[in-house]
């Protein structure tokens, strides 16, 4: 239902911007046109400072709001049409400058890498639980979707239709917990249900550049439009982001050792991931030989190189060689150290006594009157080794004492 909403809402917003293309080829519209290209090229040519930008693009917008308002071409225009003309505007102007506003800064750059490998490294190990999702409003199945629907972000330029796809997002989401709520006679929670959920479908999506897309809706939306539920929403994901880039274990229902163990192992396993895909890149045929590691029925490897000789490794596979041997030494060393962090951070615990000492030791008596019995039977046995015997099964007590 929400993807058919979706795809509605989609086919919507192509109408409106092609409705507003024709009125803006209708001669009448000849001074709008001018004004929308000389504003354009002057921002384009003009340094790049976000607020400032932000500022300057809002600020054409209530020109132009007011410009269409009184021309001749909308004179009879309901407040739907007009609303769908300044979408389209909104839609032209910001395709023709999203390269020079969107992503356009370092910084946005930087954070938009930081949390995407943060995403990609949370995505092995966390689970609904560590956000104390409980078990009746879990549903990865139908969460997928919403997922989906997250991705979708980086697909489209126009701020109203990046909006689109975290409002449809949040949208299944919401749905998905009114009606588990319902089944569950349980009271909705409101943000309380929504915001854990919506942070781990975004941890399972991992949007491209999210951080610069929310930004980039933030400062380039028209502002009248960030009322009511696109605004409810929005912010939504903003925590969640937020949440996400300063989430540690003490952000989740989970061990801090076994947080700590789990971001070790997981960044190894992206390190191993990334040797990969560079020796892919520069040796296909390696690549290949790496995929096809498996182990025969007879228990032998097939790893690379374990059944060469000296004499056929040839400087590339030095070279490969002492790749792997790096990589293998990183993740020993890690494994020491988290083992070792271990160790010291946490008691052995003690063997608990078995149940039943007392019938197990007379057993054990038994057992070794029988064993000296039918030896002293079949042969002459040394009197000290009996004693011998017994200090053993002794000993052997005292052990289990």
């Amino acid at each position: 239902m929400d993807t058919a909403a979706s795809q509605s809402s989609s086919s919507s917003s192509s109408i409106m911007f092609y409705d507003f293309l024709d009125k803006m080829r209708n001669p009448a519209s000849l001074n709008l046109v001018k004004s929308i290209k000389s504003f354009i090229v002057s921002f384009q040519f003009s340094s790049a400072n976000p607020e400032n930008d932000s500022k300057r693009v809002q600020e054409f917008f209530s020109t132009m709001e007011a410009a269409i308002m009184e021309h001749p071409l909308w004179a009879g225009a309901t407040d739907d049409e007009f609303d769908c003309s300044m979408e389209g505007l909104e839609k032209y102007i910001m395709t023709k400058l999203f390269s020079r506003t969107f992503a356009i800064s370092p910084e946005d750059v930087k954070i938009d890498q930081e949390i995407s490998e943060k995403i990609h490294l949370l995505q092995s190990f966390l689970r609904p639980e560590h956000l104390d999702i409980p078990p009746f409003l879990q549903n990865e199945a139908s969460w997928l979707l919403a997922e989906k629907e997250l991705q979708k972000i980086n697909a489209f330029r126009a701020p109203r239709e990046k909006l689109h796809c975290i409002m449809s997002c949040c949208r299944i989401i919401n749905n998905l917990l009114l009606n588990a709520s319902m089944s569950e006679n349980h009271v909705p929670g409101g943000a309380d249900d929504f915001l854990p959920v919506l942070i781990y479908v975004t941890i399972k999506a991992n949007p491209p550049q999210l951080h610069s897309n929310l930004k980039y809706i933030q400062l380039y939306r028209r502002q009248e439009k960030m009322v009511s539920e696109p605004a409810y929403y929005f912010t939504n994901l903003v925590s969640a982001k937020s949440f996400i880039g300063q989430l540690d274990a003490k952000s989740l229902s989970m061990d801090e050792i076994e947080f700590e163990e789990s971001m070790q192992a997981a960044k190894l396993d992206s390190k191993v991931s990334q040797v990969e895909a560079s020796q892919a890149q520069t040796d296909p045929i390696f690549s290949t030989r790496m995929r096809g590691m498996k182990t025969n029925i007879d228990g032998r490897s097939n790893y690379p190189y374990m059944e060469a000789e000296p004499g056929e490794l040839t400087v590339e596979d030095v070279e490969r060689l002492l790749s792997l041997y790096k990589d293998v030494v990183t993740k020993y060393s890690s494994l020491c150290r988290a083992v070792r962090h271990r160790s010291a951070t946490r008691t052995e615990p003690s063997l608990p006594v078995p149940k039943g000492r007392d019938d197990i030791l007379l057993q054990l008596e038994g057992q070794a009157q029988m064993i000296r019995e039918e030896k002293a039977e079949v042969s002459d046995t040394p009197k000290d080794a009996e004693a011998l015997s017994a200090q053993k099964v002794d000993g052997f007590q005292f052990n289990l004492m």
